[in-house]
């Protein structure tokens, strides 16, 4: 068989899934990769000190303007759920228990059904008051240049896992790795530590699904280097 039967067969055996998804996913629906053109290392920005805790609390007001410009606050609203996310959908209508660990702040495999979802870096979607703990959604980040808490005025805080800040969900994260009974990796470099030693916990099989090779490609039973989308279309039409 060739890795996409491979991986079919793999899926349909299957019966509690832990997905690791990274910024792969999410290209496809116009949502640029970290690294790609227009991505966030592709700003002219110094990111890691801009999108740091000590940034915000030092300069909220410029670290706003900046936030808005490195997430696309522009075409927000444009971004949907693509095939990718989908078929993670799809498998959980099967009757699989899935569950869908992902790295990606975009909140689209929520959009696109998924019910157990562990957003490890937190929500662009939402913010909150750092003084009352008020949160507010989206509109409300868009509609304000500098967005603040309508109730005392402090700049509200976004729902995001800054660089300094603690990951969000790791020890359930884990936990779903270690008992599930297939570790699908898609659309991530597994460079982003602690995130990436997750494969290492999975017991059962896993699988590796990117555009490019990584440092961990060797811990996987099944990988497969190529376009997210069409490799899950060969894997359904193989079904």
């Amino acid at each position: 068989m060739n890795p996409n039967e491979q991986m079919a067969e793999a899926l349909k055996q299957a019966k509690r899934i832990a997905v690791l998804s990274g910024a792969g996913i999410s290209t496809a629906s116009g949502i640029p990769d970290f690294r790609s053109r227009g991505g966030i290392y592709d700003q002219e920005l110094d990111v890691e000190t801009i999108l740091s805790e000590t940034y915000y609390h030092r300069h909220p007001k410029t670290f706003w303007a900046h936030f808005k410009t490195i997430f696309h606050f522009h075409a927000i609203r444009q971004y949907e759920p693509n095939p990718g996310h989908l078929f993670l959908r799809e498998l959980e209508q099967a009757g699989k228990q899935v569950t869908i660990i992902t790295q990606n702040v975009d909140g689209l495999h929520s959009r696109a059904g998924s019910s157990r979802i562990l957003d490890v870096h937190g929500s662009i979607h939402t913010a909150h008051c750092p003084k009352c703990r008020t949160t507010y959604g989206l509109e409300h980040l868009i509609s304000e240049e500098i967005p603040r808490c309508g109730k005392d005025g402090f700049i509200l805080k976004p729902d995001v896992v800054l660089f300094e800040g603690m990951v969000k969900h790791l020890e359930e994260a884990f936990e779903e790795a270690a008992e599930a009974d297939l570790f699908l990796a898609i659309g991530t470099s597994l460079k982003v530590y602690p995130v990436k030693e997750l494969p290492r916990y999975s017991k059962g099989r896993r699988i590796l699904l990117n555009r490019e090779a990584t440092e961990m490609d060797g811990l996987f039973d099944i990988v497969v280097h190529g376009d997210i989308v069409e490799t899950f279309q060969a894997v359904k039409a193989s079904w």
